[in-house]
């Protein structure tokens, strides 16, 4: 009698009625959104913060540099000492005070330029100065050598070489960032899925193994229609939970900004910032029309199902090893020495996938280690927006499921062995010959 339908059963609503998982499934969206909103907060206050700036050019270069912002006040002081100018800014409670030394070279402006402040000043702000000046002391040096600046800014042009494959599909490079964007995604959502709820497996396992309710439940069932019943009934478990945490999370995001008037959308660190001003100052509309006409060139129909098979077959795959390992052991601590060659081929395809496929999607290094199935659904699903052959897909899938029904049988005979083992900590030696009996 096949019994997989009733152990899928149980497994699922164990999982979804045990306490601690309701707790967490409803909690971490809220800690998270609590997170982001505080930080939103913070940046907020930060960014609302009104600092007043001193400035004290004893060149008299740079008068119509520094103009006044909605959070930043430029105040010039003429005619004084820098020590009293110090005094000055102290007195007022000043953000800070620039100040330009007197020069007789251009060519040594850059080495008595400072800022005094009383705590250290702000990334953006000290970056925001720099690009002031070093703007005011190139069109100084050029107009001293003759240069028309106007002449100068009329010259430039902006080249962006349009690209075109020999089958006439036109690309940019902002194509580029959104593939690797959209397959890192589905990489690291894979990474982290098989993470947590493979570990969730193989507690489980563990813990009915030290229960003894194993021996029981044994009886009446094989080994390999409980382990695959564990595996689908909390995946299932997982997949519920996942879902759960994306409405939750977006219902809480739009309740946080509504009654707050916090917009999480908008949170900027001062780097985030600074790369926004010169997106802006690029062109930003420009840049907006290429990012959709990206997404719109992207395979999505591909992407999709594609990214089912591969998520499907990659974490059953992992979690057939990793409930393996929990019958092999009687507690957490002793998975350790098995650990290692489960998370490194992990590891590796994230490195492989963040380090190679977006320099060179269609070379040796990303095409071999897609095709290998313990780094392939992490891989491959990195290297389908760049546009892999169909046949290399099928290919690297039939593989994948063919290695895991390999790991399958592996873990069966080491789950049937491996669950009535106690008070013994397993070699691999041991292991191999579990395979035998």
């Amino acid at each position: 009698m096949n019994h997989l339908p009733l152990i899928i059963k149980r497994e699922y609503f164990t999982k979804v009625k045990n306490k601690s998982f309701v707790i967490m499934t409803f909690l971490s969206p809220l800690i998270m959104i609590a997170l982001i909103a505080v930080v939103a907060y913070l940046s907020q206050l930060n960014n609302d913060k009104q600092r007043t700036i001193s400035i004290l050019d004893e060149t008299g270069y740079l008068k119509d540099v520094f103009q006044n912002t909605d959070n930043t006040t430029y105040t010039k002081l003429n005619g004084l000492e820098l020590e009293d100018a110090l005094i000055l800014v102290k007195e007022k409670e000043d953000y800070g005070l620039l100040h330009i030394a007197k020069v007789d070279s251009l060519s040594v402006f850059a080495d008595n330029v400072k800022f005094y402040s009383e705590d250290s000043p702000s990334l953006s702000i000290m970056s925001g100065l720099e690009q002031k000046i070093e703007k005011r002391l190139r069109e100084m040096k050029l107009q001293k050598d003759g240069v028309s600046i106007a002449q100068i800014e009329a010259s430039k042009t902006n080249i962006e070489i349009q690209q075109e494959s020999f089958e006439g599909e036109k690309s940019s490079k902002i194509d580029n960032v959104v593939k690797l964007a959209f397959g890192g995604a589905a990489g690291y959502l894979l990474f982290m899925f098989i993470i947590i709820y493979g570990n969730m497996i193989m507690r489980s396992v563990i813990e009915e193994k030290t229960s003894r309710i194993i021996e029981v439940i044994i009886s009446s069932v094989k080994p390999i229609q409980l382990m695959m019943g564990k595996i689908i009934g909390t995946s299932l478990a997982g997949v519920t939970q996942f879902v759960i945490w994306v409405i939750l999370g977006g219902v809480l995001m739009v309740v946080v900004s509504t009654i707050f008037g916090i917009d999480l959308t908008q949170v900027q660190t001062p780097q985030q910032e600074m790369m926004n001003q010169a997106i802006q100052a690029e062109g930003a509309q420009a840049m907006a029309e290429n990012l959709i006409v990206a997404i719109g060139n992207l395979p999505m129909t591909n992407l999709i199902i594609a990214f089912m098979f591969f998520f499907i077959g990659g974490y059953l795959l992992y979690s057939s090893l990793y409930a393996a390992i929990g019958a092999a052991v009687d507690n957490e601590t002793d998975t350790q020495q098995f650990m290692l060659p489960i998370l490194m081929p992990l590891i590796l395809a994230v490195y492989v996938g963040v380090f190679t496929v977006i320099e060179d999607p269609h070379g040796t290094v990303s095409t071999v280690f897609s095709f290998i199935p313990l780094t392939s659904p992490v891989v491959m699903l990195m290297r389908i927006p760049f546009g892999v052959p169909l046949w290399q897909q099928g290919l690297s899938l039939l593989l994948l499921i063919g290695t895991f029904i390999l790991a399958v049988w592996f873990a069966a005979k080491i789950y049937r062995v491996g669950i009535l083992m106690y008070g013994k900590k397993p070699t691999y030696k041991e292991l191999f010959k579990w395979l035998k009996y």
